[in-house]
């Protein structure tokens, strides 16, 4: 139903992208979940020949120049291979944001490029081991050395650093800074001499995408490897709120609808008290509120969409809210679309039997990961109350509309 939203370009991106996913053997989802795989270099390079990665960027880097619609239709439908996979996809967009917006021609030739084509994997390393969400807290430092700058630290919950060629760094570069928005820069970091990836976690789920921690020890990091300005990072991270949340919402309906589709399609072939169980209100009405629930979160993430591609793709105000409501209400709207769904199951949902045990722990990170749906309160709040006081055109006083508006000496505020 959602097609009549979308243009012709957006249409074929959506369906050669189902194609592919269709085309993944199930064998490497389950080797993944077993962790026989940590990172599935095959299937970024197979993404990169059907020119599936980089939508959003420009053509003579490797993408399709087109918008933020084209890529959450292409989204959501990677996202029914689950988060591990499709992360994976999306880092190519989150660390392709920042040199793309940020990286000049040389930096954008020489890391941009071959990281659509598939020559050069790449990921973002922005969590530390004290940071969570204080992402301004940071204490990975870099320090200026000459024509160098040198890299000491940490950074975990690293999705696909096990795979990596290049890094997105995020460094303290200005401990005295008063602004701590404005103490940090961001890096391209090259995988090689003093870089220690680690393979230390076991995930309840999003597994094999090559989820690691890193350590950084006295690394050499080329000066011309800055993006941006020197303790620009503040201002590049605003922009990445886009990638992050966005791919987040996206992937995390897709994810559900594979859940919801499994299920509906057992309650349509499960018989019980001689009938198939989807005739049951109990059953049926769990499917309505399903439904509801990702047509609801898919409408909100192609407005968002449609409004950051009508603002050039540069965040603003509005933007940082709808973004965070679109990843908010998706990846929760997700969580109840599984629970759902193995509910609708029963017992055998909850076995390896059928793949929504596997999506339901998967699932559980994406409220947590690019920001947790605290954080989005906080900023879609944050940025409600900014606009709202803020308006250049006032609304209706609605207050006047009280039968006892004029009893002034009752609104008391003190």
């Amino acid at each position: 139903m959602f097609d009549i939203l979308l243009n012709e370009e957006e249409k074929e991106i959506k369906y050669k992208t189902r194609e592919f996913v269709k085309s993944i053997p199930p064998s490497l989802l389950r080797k993944m979940d077993r962790e026989e795989i940590h990172y599935p270099t095959d299937y970024v390079k197979s993404l990169a020949k059907e020119e599936l990665l980089g939508v959003r960027f420009p053509s003579e880097y490797g993408g399709q120049g087109l918008g933020w619609v084209a890529e959450t239709a292409a989204l959501e439908e990677i996202g029914v291979l689950g988060p591990s996979l499709g992360c994976l996809y999306s880092l190519i967009s989150i660390v392709g944001e920042a040199i793309n917006y940020f990286g000049n021609p040389i930096q954008k030739k020489k890391y941009l490029e071959p990281i659509i084509r598939g020559k050069l994997f790449c990921a973002e390393a922005l969590t530390e081991p004290r940071g969570g969400s204080d992402f301004f807290g940071a204490t990975c430092f870099a320090e200026k050395q000459g024509d160098v700058f040198i890299l000491n630290g940490e950074k975990r919950f690293v999705v696909g650093s096990e795979g990596a060629d290049i890094f997105l760094v995020y460094a303290k570069t200005d401990s005295e800074a008063s602004d701590p928005r404005k103490s940090i820069s961001t890096f391209v970091v090259e995988r090689g001499a003093g870089v220690e990836v680690k393979h230390v976690y076991g995930l309840m789920g999003s597994r094999g995408g090559g989820t690691g921690r890193l350590n950084f020890n006295n690394v050499e990091v080329p000066e011309e490897n800055l993006i941006g300005e020197l303790n620009q990072g503040g201002e590049i991270f605003n922009q990445m709120m886009i990638p992050e949340r966005m791919t987040s919402a996206a992937g995390a309906i897709g994810a559900a609808r594979a859940g919801i589709e499994v299920a509906a399609k057992y309650s349509n072939r499960r018989k019980a008290f001689g009938q198939i169980i989807r005739k049951f209100q109990g059953v049926s009405f769990k499917i309505a509120d399903s439904i509801t629930l990702l047509d609801a979160a898919r409408s909100l993430i192609f407005s968002t969409s449609r409004t950051i591609d009508a603002n050039g793709g540069i965040t603003n105000g509005v933007i940082r809210r709808m973004v965070s409501e679109s990843k908010k209400f998706a990846t929760d709207a997700a969580w109840e679309v599984i629970n759902h769904a193995m509910q609708i199951m029963g017992g055998i949902g909850y076995t390896n039997v059928y793949p929504v045990e596997r999506l339901l722990r998967d699932i559980r990170l994406m409220s947590i990961w690019t920001g947790t749906n605290e954080i989005m309160n906080l900023l879609i709040q944050h940025e409600y109350y900014t606009e709202f006081l803020n308006q250049e055109i006032t609304p209706r006083d609605v207050e006047q509309d009280a039968v006892g508006a004029e009893f002034s000496e009752e609104k008391v505020f003190e």
